[in-house]
């Protein structure tokens, strides 16, 4: 970018100039939270969904933001960053992370309060428009995270081990497996066609509550696709006829391919498709 330039606990800053303490807990102990909006020639997609989002896991870890800080000043500042770094045309995102602060480490909460950190920076975002079209591979790989999924927190480990996994092995993705059953991806979450019907993980503790999982499961309702949120068991996963992921900067993708074995016919199905136009349209008109 031209520009380059953060947010870190009240100051506009050089990304080169951005500092945070090494005391800081979410450096220490992965101690805070993060979320990442879509911007689309400066406007944020479903921006309401994500501070919604971020405001729960906020409060699932217990972290109070400082007086006059919400979610929503927040997007504000991603807003501003936007037009700071240039990026009011095209695509970006906008990522926001709160960790508990800098202090002497100890793993149970700071004795006194303190403030918490927060960090707010924007970046250029080129959409995967060519591996839409074509559909992507996948792996299979445990499900290895711990019990509160559904915050979005910055342990995330299991994810990145995963991905990892995922890319050695030349995939896009790696689909994550818990007690027999199919919760989300490392980054994304899972939707499959099985004998028919449209199944996707419900929203507990064993998956995050995906921004774009949400917006689709609305739109599928709107034109007359019933989406059955029953856990796709692994045992089911053969009779596969369509398998796609969604995500802030994933929307629909087709999966052709997992454990390198053919999906179905081995091309993106047309439910996929479907649900791909009615997201794009979504994307065009506005949050």
């Amino acid at each position: 970018m031209p520009r380059d330039v953060v947010y870190v606990n009240g100051s506009f800053v050089p990304r080169a100039d951005a500092r945070v303490s090494v005391e800081d807990r979410g450096f220490v102990f992965g101690d805070g939270v993060y979320e990442v909006i879509r911007a689309i020639n400066g406007r944020l997609f479903a921006s309401r969904f994500h501070n919604d989002r971020l405001r729960r896991s906020l409060e699932g870890i217990r972290i109070t933001l400082a007086q006059g800080d919400t979610p929503e000043r927040f997007a504000d500042i991603g807003r501003q960053l936007l037009k700071e770094n240039d990026l009011l045309s095209g695509e970006a995102t906008v990522y926001m992370q709160v960790t508990r602060g800098a202090t002497t480490r100890v793993h149970n909460f700071p004795p006194s309060p303190i403030p918490p950190t927060v960090y707010i920076s924007v970046a250029r975002f080129t959409p995967y428009a060519d591996l839409a079209r074509t559909g992507a591979s996948a792996i299979s790989h445990p499900d290895l995270r711990w019990g509160r999924c559904d915050l979005k927190t910055l342990n995330l480990l299991p994810n990145v081990l995963a991905s990892q996994a995922a890319k050695e092995r030349g995939a896009f993705e790696a689909m994550l497996i818990r007690d027999g059953v199919v919760t989300e991806g490392a980054k994304t979450n899972f939707f499959g066609v099985v004998n028919g019907s449209l199944r996707t993980h419900p929203c507990d503790t064993h998956i995050l509550p995906g921004i774009t999982r949400s917006v689709l499961r609305d739109l599928a309702s709107d034109v007359g696709i019933a989406l059955d949120e029953t856990p796709i068991k692994a045992e089911e996963i053969p009779r596969l006829s369509e398998l796609f992921l969604t995500g802030t900067t994933t929307d629909v993708m087709p999966v052709v391919k997992l454990d390198d074995r053919a999906v179905g016919d081995g091309k993106p199905g047309e439910l996929t498709k479907r649900l791909q136009r009615v997201l794009a349209e979504s994307l065009a008109s506005g949050d």
